[in-house]
């Protein structure tokens, strides 16, 4: 027997707003019940796994253990302009000039999340260090 991922939990201080930061992140509405001042939202996504955002009196004080890492579908340096137009906060800033690494980020609440190269990307630098024949 296994377990499978249902939701990703977001502790903030707005779930509400949090969660329409990232509905604009991942390009998937809130439910539809979900309401400005709500205590709790949930974006499902189409893969069925739910991002769920509940209010909590306290508020982050250390790193996150767990996070994120998304894959954008375009390229990653277009998505890192795209993320920090929406709000999110570079951390810091792993990009090698080879073209590799990612960036880490901080949400509006501070929880921390990673863009990745797209799959295009990835694919294109494969090719790239793959043997010549």
């Amino acid at each position: 027997m296994t377990s499978s991922l249902f939701n990703v939990a977001f502790d903030c201080a707005h779930a509400y707003d949090t969660a329409q930061f990232w509905s604009k992140v991942v390009g998937h509405p809130l439910n539809d019940d979900d309401e400005p001042g709500d205590h709790v939202a949930v974006i499902k996504l189409p893969s069925g796994v739910h991002l769920y955002f509940a209010d909590v009196p306290e508020p982050k004080t250390v790193k996150n253990r767990v996070h994120l890492c998304l894959q954008p579908d375009i390229s990653r340096d277009a998505e890192v302009e795209r993320l920090v137009e929406l709000g999110a906060k570079v951390v810091a800033d792993r990009r090698s000039p080879d073209g590799t690494g990612w960036v880490v980020f901080e949400d509006p609440e501070g929880s921390e999340f990673c863009v990745l190269r797209s799959a295009e990307e990835r694919k294109a630098g494969e090719a790239e260090e793959a043997p010549h024949a």
